[in-house]
C-alpha cells in the first residue's frame, strides 16, 4: 500500500527581493479590495467605492480629521513598538494593556497630588519617572518569575492587566470629580499642572515623540549588541546560552524596556492628550499592537503601515454608519477580510505552493 500525498507541495521561499515582496504584498492588497467591494455589494447593495470614499472621508476629510488620524496612529504605533522587543525575543507579552494603563495611572497620580506643590516642568519630569517604573515593574515581574521559575508569560501578563485596570478603578472612585460621577474628569483644567506644552498644535507632540521611537527603535533591533542578543534568544535559547548570552538577564532587561516604553506612551496620552484617566483610557489598544508588531514582523517602518491601516478603518468606520447609514460594525468586518488577506501574504512570501509532479508508484 502507498500513503497518499497531498495534490501541493509546499518548501520555504528564499529571500525574496524586496521589489518582488512589494509587488506580491501589493497585488493581493488589491484583490483584498476588490473582494471587501463584492461583500459590500452583496450585503448593503452599496457602491462599494463610495464606501472606500467615506472611510478615507472620515480619517482624511478636514485638517482636524487627519491630526487626529495621524494622532492616534502615533499611539497604537508607539505601543506597537513598545511590544516588539519582547516579541523578538518569543516572550509572548500580553500585557501592554496593563502596561500603559499603569503608566496613566502612575501619570495621573503624579498630576493630581503634585499639582499645586511643584512647577509644571518638574511636574512632567516626575511624572514621567513615576510612569516608566511603574511600567518596569509591570514588565519585570512577569519577566522575573518566567527567567527563575519558567511560568506561563502569557497568562502573567494577561492578569498583570487586570490587576492595573482594577488599581485605575480603585483611584478613579477615591479622585471622582464630582462624588459619585464615576470619572475623574479634567484634571488641573484650570492650571494644567503637569500638561505636556503644544508643538504647533494638539496633534504634533505625539507624533514627533513616536517618530523618534520608531528610528531608535529600528537601530536598537538592528544594530546594538542588545538587539543582537535579543534575536539570538528569539532564535534559540539553548544556542544563546552557548554563545555565552546570559539569557535570564535578557528576558528580564527586554521586558523590563518593553514595560517602561508602553507605560511611557501611557504618560504621553495623560499628560499629552486626554488630560485624565478612565478605565477605557487604552482603548484596547495594547491587544492591537500584538497584532501590529507581528503583522509587520517586527519591522518597525513596517509598523507605521499596518498602524496607519487599522486607525483609518476605525475613524471610518463613524462616518459609514453616520453618512450611509450602515452598522458601525461594517467597517470592522472589511478591515478583518483585509487582514487575513494580509495574513495570507505573508504566507505566499515566505512560502512556495507547487503542484506536485505525479510519479508512478509500485504495487
Amino acid at each position: 500500500m502507498h500513503k497518499k500525498q497531498s495534490l501541493f507541495q509546499i518548501s520555504k521561499r528564499d529571500t525574496l527581493p524586496l521589489s518582488k515582496a512589494l509587488l506580491i504584498r501589493g497585488g493581493i492588497l488589491l484583490l483584498a479590495l476588490v473582494f471587501c467591494g463584492l461583500i459590500t455589494t452583496i450585503l448593503t447593495g452599496k457602491n462599494p467605492l463610495s464606501v472606500y470614499a467615506t472611510i478615507l472621508s472620515g480619517a482624511f476629510g478636514t485638517s482636524r480629521r487627519i491630526g487626529v488620524t495621524f494622532r492616534n496612529v502615533a499611539v497604537l504605533l508607539g505601543i506597537s513598538l513598545a511590544v516588539t522587543p519582547a516579541f523578538k525575543m518569543r516572550f509572548w507579552n500580553i500585557g501592554a494593556e496593563g502596561q500603559t494603563m499603569i503608566g496613566c495611572l502612575a501619570t495621573t497620580s503624579c498630576m493630581i497630588l503634585l499639582g499645586d506643590k511643584v512647577s509644571t516642568p518638574l511636574l512632567i519630569v516626575i511624572s514621567l519617572i513615576a510612569s516608566l517604573v511603574a511600567g518596569a515593574i509591570w514588565g519585570f515581574l512577569p519577566a522575573f518569575f518566567k527567567a527563575k521559575w519558567n511560568t506561563n508569560e502569557t497568562l502573567f501578563t494577561l492578569m498583570m492587566n487586570y490587576i492595573a485596570m482594577q488599581l485605575t478603578s480603585y483611584f478613579i472612585i477615591i479622585w471622582e470629580v464630582p462624588k459619585g460621577a464615576g470619572k475623574i474628569g479634567i484634571i488641573n483644567q484650570d492650571t494644567r499642572a503637569g500638561w505636556l506644552p503644544s508643538i504647533g498644535n494638539d496633534f504634533l507632540l505625539p507624533i514627533l515623540v513616536v517618530a523618534l521611537m520608531t528610528g531608535l527603535m529600528y537601530i536598537y533591533l538592528r544594530y546594538s549588541k542588545h538587539g543582537y542578543e535579543i534575536a539570538v534568544v528569539g532564535e534559540s535559547q539553548r544556542t544563546a546560552s552557548y554563545a555565552g548570552i546570559k539569557v535570564d538577564r535578557v528576558i528580564i532587561r527586554t521586558m523590563v524596556l518593553s514595560g517602561s516604553l508602553c507605560a511611557m506612551m501611557g504618560f504621553l496620552m495623560t499628560s499629552g492628550i486626554d488630560h485624565t484617566l478612565t478605565t477605557t483610557i487604552v482603548d484596547s489598544r495594547g491587544f492591537t499592537a500584538v497584532m501590529v508588531s507581528w503583522m509587520s514582523k517586527f519591522n518597525p517602518f513596517i509598523m507605521i503601515a499596518a498602524s496607519l491601516l487599522l486607525v483609518t478603518m476605525d475613524r471610518g468606520a463613524s462616518e459609514v454608519s453616520s453618512s450611509l447609514g450602515l452598522n458601525h460594525s461594517f467597517a470592522d468586518i472589511l478591515t478583518g477580510f483585509i487582514l487575513f488577506f494580509i495574513i495570507a501574504t505573508e504566507f505566499f512570501i515566505t512560502y512556495k505552493v507547487t503542484l506536485r509532479k505525479s510519479s508512478k508508484k509500485e504495487a
